[in-house]
């Protein structure tokens, strides 16, 4: 496991993709990329694409992601992408109350319970004391690092 924490944007792509029956079908596709402005997203978006998609497609939209780090899985066979609520508990030192800060993380996973696990992994190295509140699947398709590809290719 690892994380990493940078300036996501979550971008829907639009396609014509062909199915396992041969026919075309209309998709939209969530991906995740790293970049540190809207132009950069959509930039990097399209250079990313280029090389899975045949024929046309559409950036349909960018937004800021809603969590700044991401869960990285070891594992080949994990897959899906889970959006996980954590809450940070702290104890105000004036008036001994607990204080939950609330925050989101994107995790990489093969399954739900995988996704906990991971969660666990990467936050039990920590000495904050904090609570899962919630992890659901998304439908992130994939997430692109900046400069992965390019690290990739000179390890080769």
């Amino acid at each position: 496991m690892r994380s990493r924490t940078a300036n996501w944007f979550v971008s829907r792509i639009g396609y014509e993709k062909t199915m396992e029956d041969g026919l075309q079908k209309k998709v939209k596709e969530l991906y995740v990329v790293d970049a540190m402005s809207f132009t950069e997203a959509e930039a990097r978006i399209t250079e990313e694409m280029k090389s899975y998609v045949s024929g046309e497609f559409d950036v349909q939209e960018i937004d800021r992601a809603p969590y700044k780090e991401i869960f990285f899985s070891d594992n080949e066979e994990a897959d899906k992408w889970y959006k996980a609520k954590l809450a940070f508990i702290t104890i105000d030192e004036k008036t001994d109350k607990e204080k939950r800060t609330m925050v989101n993380y994107l995790v990489q996973g093969c399954s739900l319970e995988n996704a906990r696990k991971n969660i666990d992994e990467v936050m039990g190295g920590t000495m904050i004391d904090y609570v899962i509140v919630a992890v659901s699947e998304t439908k992130v398709m994939d997430v692109y690092e900046y400069g992965k590809k390019d690290e990739e290719t000179k390890s080769e």
